[in-house]
């Protein structure tokens, strides 16, 4: 379990660490064939800035030979706000007083009609964490639901014990996105005071217990800004080393959110600029060669552009982050998207580029 191999990890000295590399690091490591962990470090460390046209380059390069030329859009839909942790940087935190949604079946399908309009054939799945309302049964029947309407189904909720994803594997379950959001387990309490998400280790475990129930694609990855980006982004890579290693037949993506402006005013601890945003995509993908990169609206379209040639494989477009979302734009929003643009803005956007619209994992479809 990560839960045992985390404590060889001593987050005040690998801060200190991405003092420590020069330019020489930097590049004995873009040289080095077969990348590790250490690499990573030194491509996220201050000394490889001066290197971001030498890593987008690269970065581009093994995207293209192993991806090709090809981006996937997948669609978020938001099947529930409620939520019994409390979160001090999420809008659907418990102590929110804020209006609260759940879908029931009419209505799952009344979202599924109109996503399934923007031609895509992969849903995600989004629930805030609720034992009672959104829990194992719920999730059963809206993956079920889904299934006759998409080809990949993928969710991203609360933490279930490994019978229970083993149970939804059997309805068709293809992808799991669970994110620990801050590995600095001493502050992580302080950001999750309440619910059942303050249990750091259980959370931790997630990952360890999607790979024993044999789930297709795990994805993981940290929210930005909650504590210092680098350190956070080294332990999430020490974590996909880890899976990689252990599970090594499961699929795994990285995902890249940072905090966003929301119910409650969370000021972020630690800011990540594009830059540097920038600069960890490319240190993922010049290490992590066969991961899916994946970049959500959360960023500004601009930057969203440049990324689609610099190691990002899959990203949403046209994404409503409330329950009921596109077919009610009144709805109440988890956190504020950047990128307005409709999914066919998107897609063309894609195709000026020379790319592929992949509407499903490896299943391209012209638009």
């Amino acid at each position: 379990m990560f839960t045992e191999e985390i404590h060889q990890y001593n987050w005040d000295n690998i801060q200190k660490q991405f003092t420590t590399f020069t330019s020489s690091d930097v590049r004995q490591s873009l040289l080095n064939t077969t990348k590790n962990l250490q690499d990573f470090t030194v491509l996220i460390s201050p000394a490889a800035t001066p290197f971001l046209e030498e890593m987008i380059a690269l970065s581009r390069q093994i995207t293209q030979e192993r991806f090709g030329k090809n981006i996937q859009l997948f669609e978020p839909m938001y099947l529930s706000n409620e939520c019994q942790n409390i979160c001090t940087y999420c809008g659907f935190s418990f102590t929110n007083k804020i209006p609260r949604k759940t879908l029931n079946d009419a209505e799952i399908l009344k979202e599924i009609e109109i996503i399934k309009s923007y031609g895509y054939d992969s849903i995600l799945l989004v629930t805030g964490e609720h034992d009672k309302l959104v829990g194992i049964d719920y999730l059963r029947n809206a993956i079920t639901i889904s299934k006759e309407h998409f080809a990949q189904v993928a969710i991203e909720v609360q933490p279930l014990a490994q019978q229970e994803y083993e149970q939804l594997n059997k309805e068709g379950l293809y992808a799991v996105l669970v994110y620990q959001e801050s590995y600095h387990q001493e502050t992580y309490k302080l950001y999750h005071p309440k619910g059942k998400k303050s249990n750091f280790e259980y959370r931790l475990e997630t990952p360890d217990r999607l790979g024993k129930a044999g789930v297709y694609k795990i994805g993981l990855g940290v929210l930005l800004g909650l504590e210092d980006w680098r350190t956070d982004s080294y332990f999430n890579a020490a974590h996909l080393t880890y899976m990689q290693r252990t599970y090594w037949q499961t699929k795994y993506s990285v995902s890249f959110p940072r905090i966003r402006p929301h119910e409650g005013g969370f000021k972020p601890k630690s800011l990540l600029t594009e830059k540097e945003l920038l600069q960890l995509i490319c240190a993922y993908r010049i290490c992590f060669p066969d991961v899916e990169l994946s970049l959500s609206t959360r960023e500004r379209p601009l930057f969203r552009d440049v990324a689609m040639d610099c190691g990002i494989t899959s990203m949403s477009a046209g994404s409503k982050t409330e329950p009921g979302g596109y077919s009610n734009s009144e709805a109440l929003k988890q956190f504020e998207i950047n990128d307005e643009r409709s999914t066919q803005e998107i897609a063309s956007i894609i195709k000026n580029k020379k790319y592929e619209v992949v509407w499903k994992d490896w299943d391209i479809v012209l638009v």
